[in-house]
């Protein structure tokens, strides 16, 4: 059945244009994988642990030609897409927006400020967490990867599957492991 699944998403990725990456009110791509939540990142975790899924973080601006970039071109690649959708529950978040964001320490903020809190200074940047954030820690601290920047579809899809199989448990450098990947037979 999940190869079914996997199969109709790949699918569904080429049939989809695109340039059909649907903006939203505040000038964000919305792609249909992005979870609509009330942003509280405990919560977002107890969900995307449920869906035995990881929690991504991912903050944007509008306007921001790299976040196109990545919205147009990279994960729209059926590879991506499909590593995105079976294994990833991603918040959006604006880095100047206003809406308010719960951090794993309660701490609750405007999304721009939260941006601050935690160092954000570059769109897109994705945030990746682990399954269990220990109490106390903000997310900056709790975060396993942070990644400022877009990439190419082969970097992009190697941060994807490095932080699903936990690559930054093992020691393994993440360039080492991209490194290795290209060296296979991939592309950055």
């Amino acid at each position: 059945m999940k190869t079914i699944i996997h199969a109709l998403a790949i699918l569904a990725a080429l049939a989809t244009p695109a340039l059909g990456v649907e903006l939203g009110d505040d000038g964000l791509h919305k792609p249909d994988w992005l979870r609509d939540t009330f942003k509280d990142l405990r919560e977002d975790l107890a969900e995307a642990n449920a869906e035995g899924k990881r929690l991504m973080v991912i903050i944007e601006q509008r306007g921001c030609i790299y976040c196109t970039r990545m919205h147009e071109e990279i994960f729209p690649d059926p590879e991506i897409d499909a590593l995105i959708r079976d294994n990833y529950f991603v918040v959006q978040m604006n880095l100047f927006g206003d809406v308010e964001v719960t951090d794993f320490d309660g701490t609750v903020l405007p999304e721009k400020e939260m941006a601050v809190r935690w160092g954000v200074v570059f769109t897109p940047t994705m945030i990746f967490f682990p399954e269990e954030v220990p109490e106390g820690l903000t997310a900056a601290q709790a975060s396993v990867f942070t990644v400022p920047g877009a990439f190419e579809r082969g970097t992009t899809s190697a941060l994807f599957t490095w932080v699903r199989d936990h690559g930054y448990e093992t020691g393994e450098h993440f360039q080492h492991f991209v490194a290795e990947r290209a060296n296979a037979g991939g592309s950055n």
